[in-house]
C-alpha cells in the first residue's frame, strides 16, 4: 500500500504540477484540500482538476466562520497591521490552512503534507512552523520550493503529463480570503508604477464611485463587530457586506514596500476595504472606552502581536499571552461607530457607548461644566516641577560664558540697528 502525502490544493498551475511531481518523487498517493475562507473560486471546478490531475482524494471544507472566529476576530480586537498598514490577511489564513492539512493527514494516516509556497515569500514559514507545531512526526514538504522550476519549465512539465492547465486570467498573481485580497507580479514589480485599475477586484476606481458620500454603522460588542446600521449579522455575511460597501466607494487599496521575513524588500498591493474599514472604527471606538495608559500599552503589543502573526509565529505562546491580555481591553469596546466614505476617502464622523469615559459636562466650554478651571493651576505647577527645575539650574561656566547660565547664554540677545 502507498503512502499518503495531503496537500494543500488552490487548483492552479503549481499545485496541480505539484500533484504529479509528488507522484513521481516520493511515489505516493496525493489526497488534495481547499478550504473555502471567503476566495472567490469555483470549487466544484477545483475539485474536478484536483481529480483530473491524479488526486485519490479531494477534500474541500467550507471554514469561513471557523476562520473569522478563530482568526479574523482576534486580529480586529489587535488592530492587527503589519508595518502599520497591512492587515495580515493571508498570514490569517495561512495557519487554518495548516491546521486542517494536519487534521485530514492524521484522519489518511499521511506520513506528510505538501504546500504550494515559494522560498521567497513569508507562507512558507507559516504553514512550516504551524504544522510542525501542531504535529513534529509529520513531514512538510514545499515542491516549488524544492524544485525551482521557471514558469515555463512548469508549463512544459503540465503538457508532458498531461495536466489540463487553467487559462490563467490575469498577468497578475493573486491570493484572497474574506479578509482581503493580495496582488502581486507582472508591472507591480516595478515600485514606481502605479498599479493599473485591471490589477483591482474589490475596489472600484475613483472616477466610477458614487459622486454622493456613503454612511455605515458599525456595531461592536466585546471588540466583535455584530451590526451595520443597527441590524445584527452574521459574522462572515458583516465582512463581505462591508467589503462590498467600503470597495463600491473606492476605498481599501494598500500600496507600500513590505519587508519580508527573508530579507526581502518587495512592493505589496492589497485590497482590503473591509478590514481597513473596521479596524479603524474598532480603534475608534476603543479610544472613547481605554484610558490613555491602557490605549498606549495596548499599541506596543499591538504592534508585537501583528509581528509574530506576520512571521509565522501564530503558535508562539507569547500571542496566547498578548490575547490573554487584548481581551481584558476589549471588555468595554462596545459600542457604534459611524463611517463616511467618499471617493476612495474614509473617516470616523460619531462614536457612542455605553462604557464612554467622555464626559460632556467634563469638557464642555458653555455653562453647564462641573470642570473647576482653578484646580489646574496646582497641577500644572508639579507637573513642570522636574522640567523647570533642569531648565534653570545653574551650569558650568563655559568659555566665554564668564559664569553666566546656559539659559542667559541662550537668551541674550544684540540690540537691533534701530536702537543703536
Amino acid at each position: 500500500m502507498k503512502q499518503k502525502i495531503v496537500l494543500a490544493y488552490s487548483g492552479g498551475l503549481d499545485t496541480s504540477v505539484s500533484i504529479k511531481w509528488l507522484q513521481e518523487k516520493f511515489h505516493a498517493d496525493v489526497v488534495t484540500l481547499t478550504l473555502n475562507l471567503g476566495q472567490r473560486e469555483d470549487f466544484r471546478e477545483i475539485e474536478e482538476r484536483a481529480y483530473a490531475t491524479g488526486a485519490v482524494k479531494h477534500y474541500q471544507m467550507d471554514a469561513r466562520e471557523e476562520f473569522v472566529t478563530g482568526f479574523v476576530q482576534p486580529s480586529i480586537k489587535a488592530n492587527g497591521m503589519y508595518q502599520g498598514r497591512y492587515p495580515l490577511a493571508t498570514a490569517l489564513g495561512r495557519p487554518l490552512i495548516a491546521t486542517k492539512l494536519v487534521e485530514v493527514a492524521e484522519s489518511e494516516g499521511a506520513y506528510a503534507v505538501a504546500h504550494g509556497c515559494t522560498g521567497k515569500g513569508n507562507d512558507q514559514v507559516r504553514m512550516d512552523v504551524s504544522v510542525r507545531s501542531l504535529n513534529p512526526s509529520i513531514k512538510v514538504i514545499a515542491p516549488v520550493r524544492e524544485w525551482n522550476m521557471t514558469r515555463d519549465v512548469e508549463i512544459e512539465y503540465a503538457k508532458k503529463h498531461g495536466i489540463n492547465i487553467k487559462p490563467k486570467k490575469s498577468i497578475f498573481s493573486t491570493d484572497q480570503n474574506l479578509w482581503g485580497r493580495s496582488i502581486e507580479s507582472g508591472p507591480l514589480e516595478d515600485p514606481d508604477t502605479e498599479p493599473p485599475a485591471e490589477a483591482f477586484e474589490w475596489v472600484s476606481p475613483v472616477d466610477s464611485a458614487p459622486d454622493a458620500p456613503g454612511y455605515l454603522e458599525v456595531g461592536f460588542d466585546g471588540g466583535i463587530p455584530v451590526s451595520l446600521e443597527g441590524r445584527a449579522l452574521d459574522k462572515v455575511e458583516l465582512i463581505r457586506r462591508v467589503n462590498e460597501f467600503a470597495g463600491k466607494h473606492a476605498f481599501g487599496i494598500v500600496d507600500l514596500i513590505e519587508d519580508r521575513l527573508v530579507g526581502i524588500k518587495s512592493r505589496e498591493v492589497y485590497e482590503c476595504p473591509g478590514a481597513l474599514a473596521i479596524i479603524e472604527a474598532h480603534r475608534d471606538l476603543e479610544q472613547l472606552v481605554l484610558t490613555r495608559n491602557e490605549l498606549a500599552f495596548k499599541a506596543s503589543v499591538e504592534r508585537e502581536w501583528s509581528w509574530l502573526v506576520y512571521s509565522g509565529l501564530w503558535m508562539e505562546p507569547l500571542r496566547f499571552a498578548l490575547d490573554s491580555f487584548i481581551e481584558t481591553t476589549q471588555r468595554r469596546a462596545t459600542g457604534k461607530v459611524k463611517l463616511k466614505f467618499h471617493k476612495g476617502g474614509m473617516r470616523v464622523v460619531g462614536r457612542s457607548s455605553p462604557n464612554s469615559l467622555y464626559r460632556l459636562k467634563l469638557s464642555t466650554y458653555s455653562k453647564e461644566s462641573t470642570f473647576d478651571q482653578n484646580s489646574a493651576v496646582g497641577f500644572i505647577e508639579l507637573w513642570g516641577l522636574q522640567s523647570r527645575t533642569a531648565a534653570n539650574a545653574i551650569a558650568p561656566p563655559t568659555r566665554g560664558g564668564k559664569g553666566r547660565t546656559q539659559r542667559e547664554q541662550h537668551t541674550e540677545r544684540k540690540p537691533s540697528q534701530a536702537l543703536k
